[in-house]
């Protein structure tokens, strides 16, 4: 795998939100001007994904997508990490930062990075979106006050039919208390004038969220927001008062709550009250529109005990992630082209029983254990079906008489999973199933409780965690009576056991039944499910055991390689790095002469390309109509190449505090094609942002359709899409 070569074309490039701050001469590893904010790296990730919504290369369709995840992004940047630092602020801690910086400072900058993005992000939909998604995809998004007045009968219609039995106002005076207002819910300030007594009040309307946001008034592309529907028809909720004024705001509360797991003597009694803490943690943010009067504004900042720089001013709507159903739009050219998942090449043999018979030929493999047993089998998702081969692993194990036990680990797993239903099955056959349920998945936690005792009811071994730990590792087990005895059979990945999200995220995973790797994979179970964390491990890397002080091994001897006249590179592909004892190993082998190139999709603490420490590291970020999910790490080794695959980011909590699972991709043709998932990773000319020393981010951008380059996602469904054609052949 050559060293990549350094070319910056003419590209598009945005004012970052990180500070990039001289380094002192001969400044040690620790130096604070060596590293990002986390924080800050985080805002400009989000920069990224909403340029995808401002890039007119996109489909129209999929530009309100982005707009919507960009702002899902921030709502949960807002509940994690700027209300855990407001937590921290308020308890007076004084720890820094790697990059030196208090919570209080942190906080700071946060206001001042995220109110451009944020402006951007409300502007781009009221002034240009809309009018684009109008004039070219015929979405018409309208606002109450242009509808027509048929449109405007069927929607008051719709108000009086669905919406004004559900609703309920709540008053706001000396014998009535500011009222509750649940976390990102949307609500409208009601001014309202008692004509017969002169006097005025205030009075609160949550806009209900088990309603459509996008209410049709002429067909399903003609759509009216739900609150401006309830605002022209407020008369019918205040008989005998005045309508003065309606403004809409909305709240976001604080997700980062402590948790004391030394002292729960009920991990799971302990996640629900956390889940009933956080309904009514503080608020962290407001939004409104710039209509709002002062006075009302002031209102709600003392009612909701924030401060004025808490208030975020929207240029159009609230809440621009309730905008995702409009992506779904059935418009001719805008959206990207479908793409259908394809069938492994052994699983596909064995699967497909017509292509077969066309061809004369017999099945090769009776079973997915047959063709595991005929190699590892790896799977790219989504350009290769997660149901045809993830999903067929666990159901086939369900129904096989042969498998004995079945162990999993469920971090985040879909409605209705099918995953779960092949587990609950193979518990009613009488096979032992046991599985690892993380409660404390950020958000997931009330799905993850219900998963674990429905799992419970039907017979399945449920354990619910680690204290102190989450576990993070995606494995499955299962052990099959084979004529020379049992047999281990593992799935190893890098992304959740989640059928929905595997369309969406692109994720690895390896299918194995080697004897070393099914050792290791019980081991695991064993440390999981029982009183037993002194743990060996032959081949796979587990955090927090023996997966950090392998990976600072694996660095050094490139280190040594490099010293030996070898050559020494690195490749890692991740979501984030913010480890700061990796970060500064991998500076030592920049300054070692090893070639280091990441791929990392969101935050980074590193600063490439600071002469004297990082010079020879390359730090790109890939977006596309997928997310970036896989985590492969690779090493050069003088020509022996070790390349691994698994669930952990180099960030400090998947080493020091989760349970992470990492490993080996032991055979040529599979490990020859990770490789190549990375070399066309670093040669994407299309979707890839190059990451400056200073903290810019750098989008190449053709001036012409003839320079047009395909990004990564691109290249690998044609990859993926050739290779089906030709087993089809």
């Amino acid at each position: 795998m050559p060293a990549s070569e350094d070319v910056r074309p003419s590209s598009l490039s945005f004012t970052p939100a990180v500070e990039a701050r001289e380094v002192p001469t001969e400044a040690a590893l620790d130096h604070p001007h060596l590293y990002f904010n986390r924080e800050l790296s985080t805002i400009d990730f989000n920069w990224r994904v909403l340029y995808q919504a401002l890039d007119d290369r996109t489909p129209l369709l999929e530009r309100i997508f982005f707009v919507a995840i960009t702002a899902s992004n921030l709502d949960e940047f807002f509940r994690k990490r700027v209300g855990g630092l407001k937590r921290q602020a308020a308890a007076g801690v004084t720890a820094y930062s790697p990059d030196g910086r208090s919570p209080q400072e942190q906080l700071a900058l946060i206001r001042d990075g995220v109110a451009p993005l944020y402006e951007r992000l409300t502007t781009f939909w009221g002034t240009t979106l809309r009018p684009l998604l109008r004039e070219h995809a015929g979405l018409h998004i309208h606002d109450y006050e242009a509808l027509s007045a048929r449109q405007r009968k069927r929607a008051d219609a719709y108000f009086r039919e669905q919406v004004f039995p559900v609703l309920t106002p709540l008053a706001v005076d000396p014998g009535h208390p500011f009222p509750f207002l649940s976390n990102l819910s949307l609500s409208l300030a009601v001014s309202l004038h008692n004509e017969a007594r002169g006097t005025e009040h205030f009075a609160r309307v949550k806009v209900p969220n088990n309603q459509p946001r996008w209410v049709p008034v002429d067909g399903p592309m003609h759509v009216v927001p739900l609150e401006q529907i309830i605002t022209h028809n407020l008369d019918a909720l205040f008989r005998g008062m005045t309508v003065a004024a309606a403004h809409p705001f909305r709240v976001t509360r604080n997700a980062d709550i402590r948790r004391d797991e030394e002292e729960a003597d009920d991990l799971l009694e302990m996640i629900s009250d956390e889940l009933r803490e956080r309904r009514f943690a503080p608020v962290v943010r407001l939004e409104i529109t710039p209509d709002m009067p002062a006075s009302l504004r002031d209102l709600l900042v003392d009612e909701l005990r924030i401060g004025p720089r808490d208030v975020y001013e929207s240029q159009s709507l609230l809440g621009h992630a309730d905008a995702m159903p409009l992506a779904g739009r059935d418009v001719p050219g805008a959206s990207f082209p479908p793409w259908t998942p394809r069938i492994p090449a052994r699983l596909r043999r064995e699967g497909d029983p017509a292509d077969l018979a066309r061809k004369g030929k017999t099945a090769d493999h009776p079973n997915i254990f047959s063709a595991i047993r005929a190699g590892d089998v790896l799977v790219h998702h989504p350009y290769e079906s997660f149901q045809e081969s993830v999903q067929r692993f666990v159901e086939e194990a369900a129904e096989d008489p042969k498998v004995l036990a079945i162990k999993q680990t469920l971090y985040r797993t879909s409605d209705d999973s099918p995953i779960v239903a092949a587990l609950v099955r193979a518990a009613e056959r009488g096979k032992q199933v046991a599985v690892l349920v993380e409660v404390k998945a950020r958000f997931d936690e009330e799905n993850n409780i219900e998963w674990g005792r429905m799992l419970e009811e039907s017979g399945v071994h449920v354990a619910y965690g680690l204290v102190g730990l989450k576990t993070h590792a995606k494995a499955t087990l299962v052990i099959r009576e084979e004529d020379d005895g049992p047999r281990t059979y593992c799935h190893l990945g890098t992304g959740n056991y989640n059928s929905k999200t595997a369309r969406q995220y692109t994720d690895l995973g390896l299918l194995t039944c080697d004897a070393d790797i099914g050792y290791d994979v019980t081991n695991l179970f064993h440390y999981l499910t029982g009183y037993a964390p002194a743990q060996d491990y032959r081949k796979l890397l587990v955090a927090p055991h023996n997966m950090r002080a392998t990976l600072n091994r694996l660095i050094d001897r490139e280190i040594q390689h490099e010293q030996d006249g070898t050559g020494g590179r690195i490749v890692a592909k991740m979501n984030a790095i913010n480890d700061v004892d990796i970060i500064q190993r991998l500076y030592k082998a920049s300054q070692g002469g090893v070639q280091v190139d990441l791929i990392v999709r969101g935050h980074s603490l590193l600063r490439p390309g600071l002469a004297g420490y990082s010079e020879n590291i390359r730090v790109v970020s890939i977006l596309g109509r997928f997310l970036e999910h896989t985590r492969i790490f690779y090493f050069q080794n003088a020509g022996a190449e070790d390349v691994y695959i698994g669930s952990a980011d180099w960030m400090s909590r998947n080493l020091n505090s989760r349970v992470e699972a990492i490993v080996p991709i032991e055979q040529d043709a599979l490990r020859q094609r990770v490789v190549h998932v990375l070399e066309d990773a670093l040669a994407d000319r299309r979707t890839a942002w190059e990451l400056q020393s200073d903290g810019r981010y750098v989008l190449p951008y053709p001036t012409n359709a003839a320079e047009e380059a395909s990004g990564l996602q691109d290249l690998l469904m044609r990859t993926i899409e050739d290779r089906s054609r030709d087993i089809l052949t």
